[in-house]
């Protein structure tokens, strides 16, 4: 495959990265610039996967969601046999190349976007946590793998990071979710509280509510503090040096969601926390520190 080729659908998955919000940085100009092109093609390729599963006014409904993630799966496969056609998989299949990056975490991802479709409630911490296993541990992962990590230990601390960074962003996207039917918050975690899915669906904010969030919040908060000890053996590593400072932006883009969740009480069903401009420059010169 010709070298312009290949640099067009690094750009095409570039675009795509950069066209869309995130809580937290996509490939920022912290990352080496030779690695970011890497990121951008497993972003775009989860961003398009992730589409599917939530687009909810796809004809055909479930089942046309669940094919379209099936046929995304089918060109996965076949950008490990050295077929790939669409821009997202020419770029991802330069990138598994150049990185040895095997196929489960990508696997992992698409599966946990199938259960999007087909799962929306949940009963224990511990679903909602095998959830993250697939849904953010392998994007952790990933980036690992690019800066040349495939280390069990620094694996262990990034899962930490990314279990948190996405539960973070179920506590901040609960009215969000609710909107799509989907519930995040365990079903155990709300009877000890107190507080019913039917107050939910009609977005009572009380007491229970707010003393439910705090919990998650809490726990939350815990997880990252497990995790930051990835921060200090990114930078002393020679091959991940140069990736512990987007590390640091990223474990403080979360925590400050779960800080502004806290400051307004844990309203999150009337206030969708969100990171401002002045907050994304805070947390870009702390994380220069």
């Amino acid at each position: 495959m010709n070298d312009s080729l290949i640099n067009s659908s690094f750009k095409y998955c570039e675009d795509i990265a950069k066209g869309h919000y995130e809580n937290f940085p996509v490939a920022s100009l912290l990352l080496p610039k030779e690695k970011r092109k890497y990121v951008y093609a497993i972003y775009a390729f989860a961003r398009a996967a992730d589409d599917f599963a939530d687009e909810e006014g796809i004809e055909g409904g479930i089942p046309k969601r669940l094919a379209l993630l099936d046929e995304w799966h089918g060109k996965l496969k076949e950008c490990y046999t050295g077929k790939a056609y669409d821009p997202i998989f020419i770029a991802l299949a330069k990138t598994v190349e150049d990185n040895k990056i095997p196929v489960k975490p990508l696997e992992d991802l698409l599966s946990a976007f199938r259960q999007d479709v087909t799962k929306s409630r949940y009963e224990t911490i511990d679903e909602v946590l095998d959830y993250c296993t697939r849904s953010a541990n392998p994007v952790g992962r990933l980036v690992l793998m690019i800066f040349g990590c495939h280390d069990v230990e620094f694996f262990k601390y990034s899962d930490k990071i990314c279990t948190a960074l996405q539960l973070t962003n179920f506590w901040q996207d609960v009215e969000v979710d609710l909107r799509k039917d989907r519930i995040y918050l365990p079903q155990q975690d709300m009877m000890r509280f107190g507080y019913s899915v039917k107050e939910l669906e009609m977005k009572q904010f009380n007491e229970n509510f707010r003393d439910l969030m705090a919990f998650e919040v809490s726990r939350t908060q815990k997880i990252f503090d497990e995790g930051k000890k990835l921060l200090e053996m990114t930078a002393k590593d020679v091959n991940t040096k140069k990736l512990s400072k987007e590390l640091k932006l990223t474990w403080l883009g979360g925590t400050t969601i779960l800080k502004k969740i806290r400051e307004i009480n844990y309203n999150v069903l009337n206030s969708r926390p969100k990171i401002s401009g002045f907050d994304k420059l805070k947390i870009f010169l702390s994380s220069r520190i």
